[in-house]
């Protein structure tokens, strides 16, 4: 499943023309920063963790600000949003460069329940 969104996350980048000029390793994960970016940033400006709107830009260009999503044209935004962002770009990296990411998760997830709590008493 894991690596099925992993293709459709890169076809998707790909036909949007992210990798048409091929960028360095070091931009995709700044990309992937800047989406962890914005969730803090909505986190600062007081929006709740699982808080969702909807915006659109009208004729004149002015944001519309919805609760709910009336068509695909609404962007969905939040925390919730920026997470999923997060997400997609991973798997878009995955898909560029051949990685099995749902071999990667598990090994990881194996790994770290071998981990002791906190691992080893670390404060953050």
């Amino acid at each position: 499943m894991i690596n099925e969104l992993v293709k459709a996350a890169h076809a998707n980048a790909s036909s949007k023309g992210w990798w048409d000029k091929n960028p360095s390793f070091g931009e995709t994960i700044a990309l992937i920063h800047s989406e962890a970016s914005e969730a803090l940033e909505d986190f600062r400006s007081g929006k709740q963790p699982t808080e969702v709107w909807y915006e659109v830009k009208n004729f004149d260009g002015q944001i519309i600000e919805r609760s709910t999503m009336l068509d695909a044209d609404w962007k969905p935004c939040g925390i919730p949003s920026e997470l999923a962002g997060i997400v997609i770009r991973v798997l878009d990296v995955c898909g560029h460069y051949g990685i099995d990411l749902e071999k990667a998760i598990q090994e990881k997830m194996a790994y770290n329940a071998t981990r002791p709590k906190r691992h080893g008493g670390k404060v953050l």
